[in-house]
């Protein structure tokens, strides 16, 4: 299992290409529910940045945004900060990733990760929580979805959305502290523990929600997902979690209903591809999901070994 990996990049610049990525977390042997736990704290927080000024274009940048657009709304996420890995000693000890999550929003997001000074908010460290400990960094999510005909399936954007319309991208969107009574730290009341295993849990139950709304697919066509690692795009350091999920349908049959998905218009077009064609595709991906490819291909790469 390899903890970090790099994408190589030909330009010095490449931090702020949409393409180029970074694997903060690679599992190949795709990790099940019970292999992956949470730690939230407040201790995963954003860090407010020293810099008053720039610390104060937070908020200005939402009101402007605001005012452009009354239908933003601003909702709780789950802020990455960091992971624990423990890859197994032996042949019977199974490698299990604890995920060190706090609790963010979508105002600071856009007033961080994807302010227009973005980079000022970064921390010049190797490490990279320390890097992105001004950021928001919300934990987003992506599906690399297989049908039984051995067909993966890709949405192309809508020309209508906010960040990357027109691009390929996987099913995704982010786990929701609201799924599980989660509105501030100081408002839960259950036991540390009690919380972890519901955020766990929100990790894994969040990513079926997205694939069924935006593919349209039942629950029950899909398997219990696989963490298969975290990708983060260079541009506006963004972290997404990615899974590994089989489907029972054959690609015609999703399709059909994929006309009917709830959060259709969020998409144009569903494609359902081979391997060597999704290759092509992901040139044309953002690059936390291209990053998610490159998760996925280390999954089969290790199980053709195996």
């Amino acid at each position: 299992m390899e903890k970090e990996k790099q994408k190589e990049t030909s330009s010095d610049s490449s931090i702020a290409e949409p393409s180029s990525f970074k694997l903060l977390l690679s599992c190949p042997s795709a990790l099940s529910p019970s292999q992956v736990s949470v730690s939230f704290s407040d201790a995963y927080d954003r860090i407010p940045h020293s810099d008053v000024t720039l610390e104060n274009s937070v908020s200005e940048i939402w009101e402007q945004k605001s005012v452009q657009n009354k239908s933003l709304f601003n909702g709780h996420k789950f802020r990455y900060g960091g992971h624990l890995l423990h890859t197994g000693d032996g042949s019977d000890d199974e490698p299990h990733v604890c995920l060190h999550l706090g609790l963010t929003d979508y105002r600071t997001f856009v007033g961080t990760n994807l302010s227009p000074l973005w980079e000022r908010f970064l921390v010049p460290s190797v490490d990279d929580s320390v890097l992105c400990q001004h950021t928001s960094s919300p934990l987003g999510n992506g599906a690399v979805v297989e049908t039984i005909d051995n067909k993966i399936l890709v949405l192309q954007r809508s020309y209508n959305v906010g960040e990357f319309p027109g691009y390929f991208v996987f099913p995704g969107g982010h786990p929701e502290p609201q799924e599980i009574g989660i509105t501030s730290h100081q408002y839960v009341k259950e036991s540390t523990e009690s919380v972890n295993i519901k955020v766990s849990r929100e990790m894994f139950d969040s990513i079926v929600r997205e694939v069924v709304e935006e593919i349209g697919v039942p629950a029950l066509s899909l398997s219990i997902p696989a963490f298969i690692g975290i990708s983060r795009r260079n541009l506006n350091v963004r972290p997404t979690a990615f899974f590994f999920i089989k489907c029972n349908l054959d690609s015609n049959e999703v399709q059909q209903f994929y006309y009917s998905a709830l959060d259709g218009y969020e998409s144009t077009q569903l494609y359902t591809v081979p391997l060597t064609e999704l290759e092509n595709m992901a040139s044309r991906m953002p690059g936390c999901h291209q990053g998610g490819f490159a998760l996925y291909k280390l999954m089969v790469d290790t199980r053709k070994i195996t």
